[in-house]
């Protein structure tokens, strides 16, 4: 009896993945002192994405992100608020607002 070694199932090359692309944040306040991320990207998770001060004031960050709409709100010295430099937001369980950023294909 003779075996017939299995085959392991390959991708069909019809398939694309889409990648993710390189989202650009900024925000401006004098006197923070520290500036983070939260988000639908991040499960909401306060301190999981840190901005950078770039300079005083000014604070940055890029991410990585799949198309798609997330999401999100800035934390300011602990205090949530939306990203005043984002068109769009809707409002959230807590009586604020969370931007809204769509990430196309």
């Amino acid at each position: 009896m003779k075996t017939i070694p299995s085959r392991k199932a390959k991708p069909s090359k019809s398939v694309i993945e889409t990648p993710a692309q390189v989202i650009h944040f900024e925000f401006a306040q004098p006197g923070a002192q520290s500036v983070c991320i939260a988000g639908t990207f991040n499960d909401w998770h306060p301190g999981a994405t840190p901005m950078i001060g770039i300079r005083p004031g000014l604070w940055a960050k890029d991410l990585k992100l799949l198309p798609g709409t997330y999401e999100y709100c800035l934390i300011v010295d602990g205090h949530w608020r939306h990203d005043p430099r984002c068109p769009e937001s809707v409002e959230n369980p807590f009586g604020g607002l969370n931007s809204v950023l769509k990430v196309a294909v």
